[in-house]
Formats: structure tokens, sequence, C-alpha cells
């Protein structure tokens, strides 16, 4: 009682002094890197290894193989997935916010009711391809994220109902203030409902894949950029397209010349060039 009142006394007489104290976070994991490591290592090949629900926050899983590992409610706050497979892995209702998730692999991951904001994905300022989070085939549904996924690859992922806009729409402090798709490949996914409010999406493929239409169906996407996105064989019916950023898109042609429901678009007499949109 006696050690914790002086503790108390000490941390005051510092702060009067002007003495700042840096209070580092400690780990809530309850496992450790190594137990995971040997854990998976130990995993017969289909067998699902579990980490249902478990706390691996801040841990350093890079370049682990993951073997399509159990992981509903799991806890990945601030932990390294660089270069992890995590194909075809269980993460529904898992917290990745603020992961390393450079060259990290989710293709055919569930990550349903997820949450994903902020994460790193490249190391460098700029965006480099072959860094970029794979995220092909992955069910997103009702997912929150929010990040830079320029170059990802999400053709065929499901993200019905899934939201990347930004939280806090005034006062932004951190570069980062809209999720970014930059040359990403959305090819063929399902954005049913989806909220891509102010979304950067410029030079995306939004194209239909063969037999799958890209689906836009009722997905917000105002504010959005879609400056050079391809459309064409997307189905936009119901999407809101207020002060959508259409400039220097070639919207003529076989950009958008094969879209469906561009008669029940919203908003499309307030986007940005479109005047260029056929109709």
């Amino acid at each position: 009682m006696r050690r914790s009142a002086l503790s108390r006394t000490t941390i005051a007489a510092l702060a009067i002094a002007g003495i700042g104290l840096l209070i580092l976070p400690v780990s809530a994991a309850d496992l450790t890197a190594r137990d995971i490591s040997v854990l998976l290592f130990r995993a017969a090949p289909g067998s699902h290894p579990s980490l249902i629900g478990r706390d691996l926050t801040r841990l350093d899983l890079a370049e682990l193989d993951f073997k399509q590992a159990d992981m509903r409610q799991a806890n990945l706050f601030g932990s390294d997935l660089t270069g992890a497979n995590l194909s075809n892995a269980n993460l529904t209702g898992a917290i990745l916010d603020r992961t390393t998730l450079i060259g990290a692999r989710l293709d055919g991951a569930t990550l349903d009711d997820a949450t994903m904001m902020r994460p790193s994905t490249t190391s460098t300022l700029e965006p480099v391809p072959k860094e970029a989070p794979n995220l092909k085939a992955a069910s997103l549904k009702r997912v929150k994220f929010f990040g830079d996924f320029s170059g990802s690859d999400l053709s065929g992922a499901d993200l019905t109902d899934s939201s990347c806009a930004p939280n806090n729409k005034t006062g932004f402090i951190e570069h980062l203030w809209r999720t970014i798709f930059v040359n990403a490949n959305l090819s063929g996914a399902n954005l049913t409902r989806a909220n891509m409010e102010r979304a950067q999406l410029s030079f995306a493929n939004l194209r239909g894949a063969v037999l799958q239409a890209t689906m836009l169906r009722g997905a917000d996407l105002s504010g959005a950029d879609l400056s050079g996105a391809d459309l064409s064989g997307a189905d936009l019916t119901g999407a809101d397209l207020t002060d959508v950023n259409i400039t220097g898109a070639d919207l003529s042609g076989t950009r958008l010349h094969d879209a469906i429901g561009l008669e029940t678009l919203k908003g499309l007499s307030l986007a940005r060039n479109s005047e260029k949109i056929i109709r």
C-alpha cells in the first residue's frame, strides 16, 4: 500500500516539475509468438488450428503460415503479419486494426464482421504493388475497414454491407483521410450496399468478371474518386454518385458502355463531369 502511494506521489512530483512520462502500452497477448509458431508447426494439414478468441495483440507473426486457422473473434491489434499466409483462414469478427499487412495473403479468408482500421500496407510513403495485401475472393461482409489498399487484389471478394468511409468527416489530423484503392483489382467483387463514401478508386478495375458482374447495387459512392476507373459490365443499380469525381475517365465506348442500372443512379446530375456518361 505504501509502495503504491509512493509511486503516485513520485509521478505527481515529476508532473509538477514538468518532466513528461512516457507510458508504453503493455501487450496483453495470452500467447507468445513462439507459442503460435509451435502450434502451427505441429498442426496436421487441414486441421484448422484453433486460435478462437485469443488475444494476439502486438505480436511478431511475420511470415507465419496459419494453415487455414480458425481465428474467429481473435484480437490481432497492432500485430505484424508481414508476409503471413492467412489464406482461407476464418477471421470472422476478428480485430485487425493497426496490423502490418505488407505482402500478407488473405485470399479466400472469411473476415465477416471484422475490423481492419488503418493497417500498414506499404514499407514506404508510396505504395509498392508487390507489397499490397491479397484479399482475392475473401468474404468481407459487414467489415469496417479504412486504409490504403492501393494495388490490392480484391477480385471476386464479397464486400456486401461493408464500410470504408471515414468515421470523422471533419478536422482530419492524419494524412490518410479516406480509404484508397488506386489501381486495385475489384473485378467481379460484390459491393452491394457498401459504403464507399469518399473512397479513392482512381484507375481501379471494377469490371465485371467472366460470368459475374461487379455488384455496386445500392452502394454509396458519394464523394468518391472514380477517375480512370473501369466500370464496364458493373451493376450500378441504385448506386449514389453524388459529387463523384469522374474527371479524366474514359466513359465513352467500352468503359461504361455495358454498365447496368444507369437509369437508377442517384445523384448522377451532381457527379463531376456527369455529362460524359452515355445513357
